[in-house]
């Protein structure tokens, strides 16, 4: 058997540099879980403004709906309620004056040959 001498200070360089390669493996993985874990918080606080102005969007629209002035303009549009006062005024046609439909032809494109598409492609402005 061959003498091999045992030199405890490369064992020890092997051994430390051996352990830094561990702690900066574990660093990295941690440095990424923290920029995911930022990530997900960003898009966590995207979505909870976007629910804020949500709620304060719908609370504005029930405050509205609840009020005077929104009641009055629905009886008014959709409701066809009347005020005192005011004329109503139902639109009548004209008899024989019923509206001519023309139909309109629609363009047939036609097709083009294979020369032609590249023609167009490459010289055409």
């Amino acid at each position: 058997m061959p003498n091999i001498p045992i030199n405890f200070r490369r064992i020890a360089a092997f051994a430390g540099i051996f352990v830094l390669f561990l702690f900066i493996v574990e660093f990295n993985t941690r440095l990424e879980e923290l920029n995911r874990l930022n990530d997900q918080r960003d898009e966590m606080r995207a979505r909870t403004t976007q629910a804020a102005q949500t709620e304060f969007a719908l609370q504005t629209q029930v405050a509205y709906a609840g009020s005077t002035a929104a009641v009055e303009e629905w009886a008014r549009t959709e409701g066809h309620y009347l005020r005192e006062g005011d004329q109503p005024v139902v639109p009548i046609r004209q008899p024989g004056s019923d509206p001519v439909i023309v139909a309109t032809p629609t363009v047939i494109p036609t097709p083009l040959q294979n020369w032609e598409i590249w023609w167009k492609l490459f010289f055409d402005e």
